[in-house]
């Protein structure tokens, strides 16, 4: 373990015991650092390192103090994770989907409000009004879901579950894109999960719930796992054999 990471366990157990609690003033730079036995430049490059991830909050002419520590910042570097896989791996982050959200949306019925409600009826309505255009329509779809299972009232569930929809999103608004139907039925599958939640029928949202993600995860899979084309060269333009645009998953 290099003395950085030292460092940063260091400053992590202060954190974990309490001695350091959210809110709370790191002491000046060079004490903390004797205070570890460890050099200012490893003390320096551990609290750049925990300002990254959100531990930790650099205020100019102030200090460095400990964040809140809620869950929505430090699981905010899930989604720039996730962002970064690729094409199989894409398929894993569908997979947790299919595990969580449905559960999620089973149990909101069970606490989610007439505000909630009136907030899900409302983005509905964004969504049919923004049929054509993708990334709009998905937008909205985004927040729908997030609405949701942030109706149970766990901060850390909603936040993995915005970090994982995050990636999986841009896949969606591609299927937007080159699927014609893909609008209607979007929109036919998030009014079945409306009428599950307002009827307050637990079992019946985690269906509509599960063949909504399953839906989008069966189109990724199939298209993932499609053969390249043979890539048509025309002179000024670029073409692949077959109706089907090239790349068929944005990066």
């Amino acid at each position: 373990m290099g003395l950085a990471d030292e460092a940063i366990e260091r400053i992590r157990d202060l954190i974990r015991s309490g001695e350091l609690a959210p809110g709370s003033r790191l002491p000046p730079e060079q004490k903390l650092a004797q205070q570890m036995g460890l050099s200012r430049n490893s003390m320096r490059e551990a609290v750049k390192a925990l300002q990254v991830v959100r531990v930790l909050d650099a205020r100019p002419g102030d200090g460095t103090y400990v964040t809140s520590l809620a869950p929505r910042l430090l699981l905010e570097s899930l989604g720039a994770a996730i962002d970064l896989l690729q094409d199989d791996t894409l398929l894993d982050v569908m997979q947790i989907r299919l595990m969580l959200e449905p559960a999620a949306t089973a149990t909101a019925t069970a606490c989610i409000t007439d505000q909630h409600l009136d907030q899900l009826s409302t983005l509905l309505g964004k969504m049919r009004e923004t049929a054509d255009d993708a990334e709009s329509m998905i937008r909205y779809d985004m927040e729908f879901h997030h609405t949701i299972v942030a109706a149970n009232g766990n901060e850390s569930l909603t936040s993995v579950l915005d970090g994982l929809s995050g990636r999986t999103a841009r896949a969606r608004v591609w299927r937007g894109l080159i699927e014609a139907n893909a609008a209607a039925v979007t929109q036919a599958e998030h009014q079945a999960i409306y009428d599950a939640l307002a009827a307050g029928e637990p079992e019946l949202a985690r269906a509509a719930a599960l063949l909504h993600v399953n839906t989008s995860a069966k189109w990724l899979q199939q298209v993932i796992r499609r053969p390249a084309r043979k890539r048509v060269r025309h002179p000024g333009r670029d073409t692949a054999d077959g109706p089907d645009p090239e790349p068929l998953v944005p990066s």
